[in-house]
């Protein structure tokens, strides 16, 4: 099977349709055989009090690039995923501008699927590095 970025960009995006990640603002833009890439806008709307990117607001980012990434790996006519485990470290805080996802796969194995979720911002400053645990179930 040839390996259709586009295609996968479009598929990914249109699934984000009346979601958290609409909500959010998250975009796919890139993909790869072992990699996915959205970014999100960092605006009050993800804010925390303080005025910065909320902690969750990058986990829900992370969760989400990382869940599309598993699904790139299966037959979603016959499996779906679940993310099960996700940790995250936040170095560095954000105000505003973009940040950027990108997930990468540590195993792709039958049952579980782990990536490692950086995220940067426009600089190419490390905002949040995170883990990801997906679970591959029969439908």
């Amino acid at each position: 099977m040839q390996f259709d970025k586009e295609a996968i960009l479009k598929i990914c995006n249109k699934l984000t349709k009346n979601t958290l990640m609409e909500t959010l603002g998250i975009v796919y833009i890139d993909a790869g055989e072992n990699f996915l890439v959205a970014k999100m806008p960092v605006t009050p709307k993800v804010h925390q009090p303080m005025g910065i990117l909320h902690g969750g607001a990058s986990v829900a980012l992370a969760e989400s690039v990382g869940s599309a990434a598993s699904n790139l790996f299966i037959d979603t006519t016959k499996y779906s995923i679940k993310g099960i485990e996700i940790s995250a470290n936040h170095l560095k805080s954000k105000k505003e501008g973009t940040v950027y996802a990108t997930a990468k796969v540590i195993h792709k194995g039958r049952t579980t699927h782990l990536w490692e979720i950086r995220i940067k911002d426009e600089n190419e400053q490390l905002i949040s590095i995170c883990k990801l645990t997906n679970i591959v179930l029969p439908k």
